[in-house]
């Protein structure tokens, strides 16, 4: 499967990205690419992309990874939402929730007995 995807370039702390299509299995920094499309600066924000041809390698079936899709939808080549890329949270354990639970329905109880109790010692007035 075919992937558009950034290939980082440029030196330390001054990065530089080409668009550029390459096979989905292979890592990005190989070399083996199948075409470039463009290049991206994210310190200027400068992008130029041929559009025609980004447009015929997803017509084609290339998938555009989460980054490029983000991109392409900014700059209104494709449609569509776009796509939360960040790394997503666990969900919570349950089994800490199933504890936590029923010791709130203790507590209850106890202060159910507690007020029946207190009901009970209250020395009662006798008026003479």
């Amino acid at each position: 499967m075919l992937k558009i995807r950034l290939q980082r370039t440029g030196r330390i702390n001054q990065p530089s990205y080409r668009i550029i299509v390459t096979e989905h299995a292979r890592a990005a920094k190989t070399g083996s690419i199948v075409e470039q499309l463009g290049t991206y600066n994210p310190a200027t924000k400068a992008r130029t992309l041929k559009i025609e041809r980004v447009k015929y390698w997803l017509s084609v079936g290339a998938q555009a990874s989460g980054t490029m899709h983000n991109m392409l939808v900014s700059l209104g080549i494709i449609s569509g939402k776009k796509i939360n890329v960040l790394p997503k949270k666990s969900p919570p354990k349950k089994e800490e929730v199933a504890v936590e639970a029923p010791a709130p329905e203790v507590k209850e109880e106890a202060k159910e007995v507690q007020e029946a109790q207190a009901v009970e010692e209250k020395p009662v007035e006798v008026q003479a």
